[in-house]
């Protein structure tokens, strides 16, 4: 029976690598979605920056379940070539940290313009990078995102059917709700032939990111639902994003008070994982 399986983005608990690595040791958990490393975004590390995270990802065993890159995640009037060029070395540090799965976004729109009115611009750029990553052996995994193309339900859907096959589905069920899209059982059942894994955020749609399990994403319906049907094991990724009493969550931009404040970083992070696996157990 395939069952769940436990990754975070660490940068979250501390910007230090060893202190990620330490945590998720204590912590059980086996796998690491890479995103900020010592401060450094993974797409900007070369192929000698790559070996060394792995030479201590191997010490620790400490294992990667995906690339956290933020590809896609610029304005299709930014510079294509050169973020083609990102491509190809995320793809480089996917396959020297042994994953075959890479993150990704379906950008910004044109100012001013509608998502149908730039469509066309954004299956193109998906298509370059896509053909980037098969050619080194990668699956890219698209999440939704608030004022990307892939934003709503709908929008996914059409990257994911106008790639069939070729492009997967990272869902975060969190993101749908602060963008006012219900995430189950709407989203989930539109989207669940294409996921590959998922992102856990909880939130509210009066905007306050929250502790797994106590807002409105139905995190423990769509995972108890996936699991009964899923063919092979699957990647849970804690992305909490959870606010510290030191100010507004940058994520949410909003004024809503949320309930749910911690003292520091670590807290936070360690409540998140408390509570997600009172959801999975």
């Amino acid at each position: 029976m395939a069952k769940l399986m436990m990754s975070a983005f660490a940068d979250e608990y501390n910007r230090d690598f060893d202190a990620q690595l330490s945590m998720l040791k204590e912590q059980g958990i086996d796998y690491l979605e890479p995103r900020f490393i010592g401060g450094t975004n993974i797409a900007d590390f070369d192929s000698t920056g790559a070996k060394e995270i792995k030479e201590k990802l191997d010490a620790n065993g400490i294992k990667i379940s995906s690339i956290g890159s933020p590809l896609g995640k610029i304005k299709l009037s930014d510079d294509m070539d050169a973020h083609m060029e990102q491509t190809k070395r995320v793809c480089e540090t996917a396959n020297i940290l042994d994953t075959k799965l890479v993150r990704v976004f379906s950008f910004y729109l044109h100012d001013g313009k509608t998502d149908k009115e730039c469509r066309n611009e954004v299956l193109e750029g998906v298509g370059r990078i896509l053909d980037i990553a098969e050619s080194a052996g990668i699956t890219l995994c698209h999440e939704n995102e608030a004022r990307i193309y892939g934003e709503s339900p709908e929008n996914c859907l059409d990257l994911l059917k106008t790639f069939e096959g070729r492009l997967k589905c990272v869902l975060d069920m969190g993101n749908f709700v602060l963008d006012q899209h219900p995430p189950y059982p709407e989203a989930y059942h539109m989207l669940k032939p294409y996921i590959e894994y998922f992102h856990i955020k909880d939130s509210m749609a009066k905007g306050a990111i929250v502790p797994p399990g106590c807002g409105e994403a139905h995190i423990e319906e769509i995972l108890k639902e996936h699991i009964k049907t899923a063919e092979k094991d699957v990647f849970i990724t804690l992305e909490p994003h959870l606010e510290t009493f030191d100010g507004l969550n940058k994520l949410v931009g909003k004024g809503f008070e949320n309930p749910y404040k911690f003292e520091s970083k670590e807290v936070a992070f360690l409540t998140a994982i408390e509570k997600l696996r009172e959801l999975i157990k």
